[in-house]
């Protein structure tokens, strides 16, 4: 098994008198896709802002290529190559898909003038390295393409600066089956390629296909970090409502460090 290449140990965080994570460790693996899974109110969205840099942590450390990292916003996430995708997608339905993939970072020619062309070449390119055939022009308004297209423009803009590690935030949300079907195709080939992919999922039948393991927080505690080809189903289910898997066969925290 390859080293994590971004983990959280310890990790602890309270909004005034309400703790949210308690102790929370936490690792994704280049090449892999990680579900982290829970419910509503478990600490998803809580843990993946203070990787992210919205949020500040109260106590442990969050560790990249093994070494611990500040991360005190979202500018120093980026630099470390972590993307995220968010259910929103932050796109700019006015725009273009080139247009949007380098939103905010454009390529100039000079001080002055942004170099299209070679904009375009690159969306192109980066859209090609993830074989996605259902674009048919980087000129084509985002306000124009279906709910996979815009899904699969937001993972492509995430990849597209040498990123190493893509959160995905319930990717496949109000998509039909043909699109969802091409969008958990692209997060298989993102880990094919080599990069660290977390899925945030509801949807198990998405987490079962694609991950390689699930992290399952339970009132703020990873209650089972389990490889999904050992697990089940209804097992995952049990950990995210009940915190442990009487079929697991072990208390669920005791269950991570198995």
């Amino acid at each position: 098994m390859s080293d994590p290449i971004l983990e959280t140990r310890g990790l602890n965080k309270s909004f005034g008198p309400v703790h949210v994570l308690h102790d929370v460790d936490f690792a994704v693996y280049p090449g892999e896709v990680t579900a982290l899974v829970g419910d509503n109110g478990a600490g998803k969205s809580t843990l993946v802002k203070c990787i992210a840099g919205i949020n500040g942590i109260d106590s442990g450390e969050i560790r990249f290529n093994g070494e611990p990292v500040t991360i005190a916003d979202p500018r120093a996430a980026t630099d470390l190559g972590i993307e995220f995708v968010y259910q929103d997608l932050a796109l700019a339905d006015n725009l273009d898909i080139t247009q949007n993939m380098f939103l905010g970072r454009e390529t100039t020619r000079g001080r002055m003038f942004l170099s299209d062309g070679e904009m375009e070449r690159q969306a192109r390119d980066t859209l090609a390295s993830l074989s996605v055939r259902t674009v048919s022009s980087v000129r084509q308004k985002v306000a124009n393409l279906s709910g996979g297209q815009r899904q699969t423009v937001a993972i492509a803009k995430a990849v597209l600066w040498n990123s190493k590690i893509v959160f995905l935030d319930e990717p496949t949300a109000a998509l039909g089956v043909a699109q969802t079907r091409q969008v958990l195709d692209l997060v298989r080939r993102l880990a094919d390629q080599g990069l660290g992919v977390v899925l945030i999922s509801h949807n198990m039948n998405d987490v079962m296909e694609v991950a390689d393991r699930v992290a399952a927080l339970y009132l703020g505690r990873i209650a089972a970090e389990v490889h999904t080809q050992d697990t089940s189903t209804t097992q995952i289910v049990e950990l995210i409502t009940a915190g442990r898997s009487g079929d697991i066969g072990l208390p669920a925290v005791v269950a991570s460090q198995a």
